[in-house]
């Protein structure tokens, strides 16, 4: 992965439930290699995730897996019922880790996006488990 950064530290971070999507991500990428999925089944981005990922996208130093032309932007996307209007919106790395972190329960996604080609895949997801002192 590009990015290993800790937004939060070492300790707030290993306090958030971490699910890794990479087995997930060089599966597709492989059916796609062998032929089984094609560029319509990879490069489905919604236009308002391109549009976040234009406008709030972290940018990586990671070429797009499918194009090439591009490299990845990261979005965090954090949900949670504590949230009330802020559940559902798109944020950048660390807002969305201290979020998740703040708030029991809830949920960060980070999702990796091409502006150019329009792959997304997730990347990561965090899960407060119990409220994590954010700083």
């Amino acid at each position: 992965m590009a990015s290993r950064q800790t937004p939060l530290g070492r300790g707030p971070r290993t306090q958030l439930g971490v699910i890794d999507y990479t087995l997930a991500k060089r599966a597709l990428l492989r059916d796609a290699m062998r032929g089984t999925l094609g560029l319509t089944d990879l490069c489905d981005a919604h236009p308002e995730l391109i549009r976040a990922a234009k406008h709030v996208g972290e940018p990586t130093k990671t070429d797009c897996p499918v194009c090439g032309k591009e490299k990845l932007v990261l979005l965090a996307y954090v949900y949670g019922e504590s949230l009330k209007a802020d559940s559902g919106r798109v944020w950048s790395i660390a807002t969305g880790l201290r979020l998740a972190a703040a708030h029991p329960g809830a949920c960060c996604y980070v999702v990796e996006v091409c502006t150019t080609c329009q792959w997304n895949h997730l990347r990561e997801s965090f899960t407060a488990r119990r409220k994590v002192a954010a700083g």
